[in-house]
């Protein structure tokens, strides 16, 4: 018989069998290693069972799980995501819009003081624009003024006038002839603060290269009783560039037309114009015939241009956007009561006009005057006031 250690005796200690704690015949009751029993005896064979309530292969009846050992994943709240995702995306575009605001505001040029008119008509229904193209050749270089057929006068005049009365029976536009013969009244200098005389009658385009753009709103509300709410102006360049930057405007030309003065030349038919393209062709007025002729194309043009400018292709798209009101608001003479919004609103009620949401026309003109110029029919010119200030919808028509 073997003795062993813990009872003083000698020989060699047998390596005890590994066994897991349990208890049945056989085993130590105390939990002990079960040195003489069968039932304690780990061979090491792994039959592949899986405990109940276990969270791995081989644990015990009521062990807890084991983190990423095959538990469970919970399904994902789709529903959470996406209300996360829209708050996200909502509050990226709240952030764009509100930073485009006011960089886009901070570029307008507020340069025109519409409280230094005298004498001012009383407002009536709805907002007055007074829109003029100059030909200022402010910011180009000598290459841009040869591309573009500038010319290199000196100071700016205006090249087009157009009244835009946003009405609640409708937008008119009333293009103003340059050539028109009317009386530039009694005014205040935009400089000097000091008071003018009455220079006489003269062509209306004569008051702007008097004094700018606060002697051109007075000879206007002078003239027609209108009262004009904001003035915007633009020169050849910011005209150009607009155009260019919206990738050309689509126009149907109804004829050809080809004139070496503007350097317009072109085929009938829709066709799409890049900017100095569409600087020539508002420029026409050798080949048009007339001033009127040339105001209409004006007209024409200015809407197709808001129609292209307030689509969802320009607007939400950054790359469109931003070079489009980068080239237009650095160019464009703003009073300084002008906001965004009231720019907004000029531009969809032109493209309102284009869309026959409104009336396009020139001022009633009755015969030729003095001077080469064009003489207003007062009769219906006063008709036409009657109903833009009432906001009455407009029946009266020009030639």
């Amino acid at each position: 018989m073997t003795d062993w250690p813990n009872s003083g005796g000698v020989g060699p200690r047998p390596v005890p069998n590994r066994a897991v704690p349990t208890t049945g015949p056989g085993n130590d009751p105390g939990g002990g290693y079960g040195y003489g029993g069968h039932a304690s005896y780990d061979s090491g064979y792994n039959t592949g069972q899986v405990y109940a309530g276990s969270g791995y292969a081989g644990g015990s009846p009521g062990e807890p799980a084991a983190p990423g050992y095959g538990g469970a994943r919970p399904a994902p709240d789709w529903g959470r995501r996406f209300k996360t995702g829209l708050v996200t995306l909502l509050v990226v575009l709240l952030v764009w819009s509100v930073g485009t605001y006011f960089w886009a505001d901070s570029k307008l040029r507020r340069e025109v003081d519409l409280s230094a008119v005298m004498d001012r008509p009383e407002k009536g229904e709805g907002t007055t624009y007074l829109i003029v193209g100059s030909d200022s050749r402010e910011g180009l270089s000598d290459e841009d003024r040869k591309k573009l057929r500038t010319g290199s006068a000196e100071g700016k005049r205006t090249d087009s006038m157009i009244i835009l009365h946003v009405g609640p029976e409708g937008n008119t536009m009333i293009s103003l002839p340059r050539d028109s013969w009317v009386t530039i009244p009694e005014f205040k200098g935009s400089e000097s603060g000091k008071t003018f005389p009455s220079p006489g009658a003269r062509k209306l385009n004569a008051a702007y290269s008097m004094d700018g753009a606060t002697l051109l709103v007075r000879t206007v509300e002078y003239n027609t009783g209108l009262h004009i709410d904001h003035y915007a102006e633009i020169g050849f360049g910011g005209f150009a560039s607009i155009v260019d930057a919206l990738g050309g405007v689509e126009m149907d030309i109804p004829r050809d037309i080809k004139d070496k003065n503007s350097g317009a030349d072109f085929k009938k038919g829709r066709q799409t114009l890049d900017g100095a393209q569409a600087l020539a062709f508002v420029r026409n007025r050798y080949e048009a015939g007339s001033d009127l002729e040339r105001t209409k194309n004006q007209q024409k043009f200015l809407s197709a241009l808001a129609n292209q400018a307030a689509t969802p292709s320009t607007i939400i798209n950054p790359f469109r956007l931003y070079p489009t009101l980068g080239a237009g608001l650095d160019t464009l003479i703003v009073d300084e009561d002008m906001g965004l919004f009231d720019l907004a609103s000029m531009f969809w009620a032109m493209k309102g006009v284009s869309g026959g949401e409104g009336a396009s026309m020139n001022m009633p003109i009755a015969g030729s005057a003095p001077q080469g110029s064009l003489k207003w029919d007062m009769t219906r010119v006063k008709q036409l006031v009657g109903q833009l200030k009432n906001g009455e919808k407009v029946t009266v028509r020009a030639d």
